[in-house]
């Protein structure tokens, strides 16, 4: 008999196909979440056309990058209806912070319930642990009035149980004992054949912009390496960066100039010529923070470029790429995006760059872009206050906190004598990078200071709340009353593509907000814990959600055990009513539950 011809699949049948596999590999944050998948739009945005399930990007494998892509998906979309998006417009500063808070709370137990469900995927000797979170220090108008945001911050390990109690154990020695080290973690974990995935995580990038309503901005944001980071306790600090076309430090190098963040941005300008001697210097666009607090930090970086002739980006200016106003209050990490060359249609050149200072967590993310965006990103490590410019905070982090003379150099660098808290604060924050683990003896610092086996991998994934500037994405779109479209980017060394995601709710819209909330929130505002059916998964969601709302109020001991200082919880964090339910709860399920609780310990 003749063979018969195959049938070519009609477009109908593809996108079913693309939607049965995408639900498949979802399946269980879908579940989780008690979500539909409606529709699925995969777009490369690299010079590859080929279509989904053909070839991989990441070093995840296909089925676990489209898990990765529904975890940055879900929590942009639970943050954008259920974290109080615009409820902080005109109100004061204590009101605009506790709004900020619940959209920091929501974003991050989105994202470690996305995660959890996800890695139960994982092959069984891997695991994910976050290594850097955005969150832990204080931001509010640059300043430790407003304290610490919920986060997911160093040493959560997602993995099958009994990786993650084997992970959890070594994470415990590197924060309590002195004398274990990063070399003696990673010597633990290569015996024991386990494979870690380093993560960096801001769930809710510009919060302050997402809590006042604003149309553009808001994002979530999870870097994934094939490797631990090499930081070795709760970190978050500052660091300056300065973002150039990798072409610009090539023709730098090639005419023997060296151009790195402590570079005079004269000579920065200069390098820009060098590579593109058409270049006008009004054409070199400068994003950088803006604002009165930066002023005494990095005023002088805007006034040299200023000399240089080039254009320091104002806010709201319009960025010719995309179209859309940029905003210079906040936002280091997605300007990264734009970093790069075009003409513009009367084939004039331009250039964007970014400088300045960002956290820690955020620097690193934009730093580990260099590969996929063909960027160069040059690092130097900043302290924790703003009183000095720029170009003596390195020089301040490089001296050694424990010698006799201390505060006589600090006093050379700084150029007066400073006072007893000031020097304190300084050798502080320089004890904390020391001691997770940051570089301090290095003037400048690249992605690969945090990567110490050098030959590394990344998947970076944004999920967008509102629209990007800076890509042109677009944040999550109501489509009908149960139905959003949430867009996903997703960039890796070996490609780049945009993921339209439309998700339909199967819950009625009373109950939404109770699957999307973690419990501990849903308690604090009024959900009885007594007529509530108690799970043993309760114990490990409870240790989670403490670990994101209150990581500061926290002390770890033995293998496992936990010990919360309610005196060291912030008011802002959790109010003083809330901190009475928390107590009375916890003390209800120890009392109640105490082989599941044994690893709580309250002060």
């Amino acid at each position: 008999m003749p063979k018969s011809k195959a049938t070519p699949k009609s477009e109908a049948m593809i996108k079913r196909n693309l939607i049965a596999q995408w639900a498949f590999d979802t399946r269980t944050i879908l579940g989780r979440f008690k979500l539909w998948l409606e529709d699925i739009e995969v777009t490369r945005l690299d010079d590859c056309n080929a279509p989904e399930f053909t070839n991989n990007i990441t070093f995840a494998g296909g089925a676990m990058e489209r898990g990765f892509i529904m975890t940055a998906a879900v929590t942009a979309l639970g943050t954008q209806l259920f974290g109080r998006h615009g409820e902080g417009k005109g109100l004061g500063k204590a009101e605009l912070n506790g709004v900020k808070k619940d959209a920091d709370a929501i974003s991050a137990y989105m994202m470690s319930e996305a995660l959890w469900f996800l890695t139960r995927q994982l092959p069984e000797n891997h695991a994910v642990m976050v290594c850097l979170g955005e969150g832990l220090m204080a931001k509010g108008g640059e300043t430790p009035d407003m304290g610490s945001n919920p986060l997911l911050g160093f040493g959560r390990i997602y993995a099958r149980p009994e990786v993650a109690v084997f992970l959890d154990r070594q994470v415990q020695k590197l924060i309590n004992n002195a004398d274990f080290g990063w070399e003696d973690f990673i010597k633990r974990v290569d015996q024991a054949g386990v494979t870690i995935w380093g993560a960096a995580i801001d769930t809710l990038e510009n919060t302050s912009r997402f809590a006042k309503g604003c149309e553009t901005g808001p994002m979530t944001v999870l870097h994934l390496f094939d490797q631990p980071l090499s930081v070795t306790r709760p970190y978050e600090g500052y660091m300056g960066n300065l973002l150039l076309p990798q072409e610009v430090v090539d023709a730098a190098a090639g005419e023997s100039l060296l151009v790195n963040f402590h570079t005079p941005r004269t000579r920065v300008m200069d390098a820009i010529k060098m590579t593109w001697s058409d270049i006008k210097p009004e054409n070199v666009h400068v994003w950088t923070l803006s604002g009165d607090s930066r002023v005494s930090r990095i005023g002088s970086l805007w006034d040299q470029w200023n000399e240089a002739g080039a254009h320091v980006a104002e806010d709201g200016w319009i960025l010719p790429t995309t179209g859309v106003p940029i905003f210079t209050d906040s936002g280091t990490y997605a300007p990264t995006y734009n970093v790069g060359s075009w003409l513009d249609d009367n084939g004039d050149r331009h250039v964007f760059v970014v400088d300045g200072y960002a956290a820690s967590a955020e620097a690193m993310q934009a730093a580990s872009l260099a590969p996929i965006q063909k960027i160069d990103v040059s690092l130097s490590l900043f302290s924790s206050k703003f009183d000095l410019s720029w170009d003596k905070e390195n020089s301040i982090m490089n001296l050694d906190a424990e010698t006799e003379n201390f505060s006589q150099k600090l006093a050379e660098v700084v150029g007066k004598e400073l006072t007893t808290s000031d020097v304190d604060e300084y050798r502080e924050s320089i004890r904390e990078a020391r001691d997770a683990g940051i570089p301090v003896d290095c003037s400048t610092l690249s992605a690969e200071d945090f990567l110490p086996r050098k030959k590394w991998d990344v998947m970076a994934l944004a999920g967008f709340m509102m629209d990007d500037p800076y890509t042109g994405a677009p944040g999550v779109e109501k489509l009908n009353e149960n139905t959003y479209a949430v867009t996903v980017r997703l960039s890796t060394p070996q490609g780049t593509k945009q993921v339209r995601i439309s998700l339909r709710f199967m819950e009625e819209e009373s109950l939404r907000p109770l699957v999307c909330n973690p419990l501990l929130i849903r308690f604090f505002h009024g959900e009885n814990h007594l007529e509530r059916a108690v799970k043993i998964s309760d114990s490990g969601r409870i240790r989670n959600e403490l670990m994101t709302l209150c990581s500061e109020a926290l002390d770890h001991f033995d293998d496992n055990g936990i010990r919360l200082h309610f005196e060291r919880i912030s008011t802002d964090v959790i109010s003083i009513e809330d901190q009475i339910i928390l107590r009375n709860v916890l003390i209800w399920y120890k009392d109640h539950h105490p082989l599941w609780f044994d690893w709580l310990k309250l002060d």
